[in-house]
Formats: C-alpha cells, structure tokens, sequence
C-alpha cells in the first residue's frame, strides 16, 4: 500500500519536482514545499487571521497545532514589512508590482 503523499515516493513526488522545477524557472531558492506551508501560517498570524480561518487554510485537524506552530506575536515593525510587501505586490504604493525606486 502506498503513502499518501508520503516520503515513499507516492503522490507527493510529483509535486516536489514540479514545486522545484518551476521555483528555479522564477529565479526563487530551493525551498521545500513544507516550508511555504510554514510561511503562509506564519502570514496569517502576523496579518491577524483568526486561529480557526487559518487552521481551515492550513487543513490542520486540530486548533492546537495551529495555535503551537504559528502563534508567534509579530513585532509592529513585522506588521509595517508586512503592509509594504502587500502595497507593492498589489502596486497600492503607486509603482507598478515588482518594481522599485532604490533601484533607479
């Protein structure tokens, strides 16, 4: 009987190769598909999410594994880095997404 998406080469083996072929085609370091599991959790705390909205996003079975890994309290300084990312994502900051004015 084979995994489901385990380490036994089952259904999550084509997804780590097509997760790591299309992060080098973007020019992103290799990261493990885990990690950005990690990363959006981490998101959804500092962007104040409710512990139950992010448990259903992250497809935890229990609050408490939500509520252990990703409870970390952002700094405000997290909050503002974290509103600058999403301003010049979305190009809310008046310069087209993706561009930067240090760079000119």
């Amino acid at each position: 009987m084979g995994s489901r998406g385990g380490r036994a080469g089952g259904a999550g083996r084509p997804v780590r190769r097509s997760f790591a072929y299309r992060s080098q085609r973007a020019g992103v370091r290799p990261i493990r598909v885990h990690d950005t599991r990690h990363t959006c959790g981490r998101l959804l705390a500092a962007l104040d999410v409710h512990p139950r909205t992010a448990m259903q996003i992250l497809r935890h079975s229990q609050i408490s594994i939500t509520m252990e890994v990703y409870t970390e309290v952002p700094t405000e300084i997290t909050r503002e880095a974290l509103r600058r990312l999403g301003d010049s994502l979305t190009g809310a900051d008046g310069d087209q997404p993706g561009t930067n004015d240090q760079d000119a």
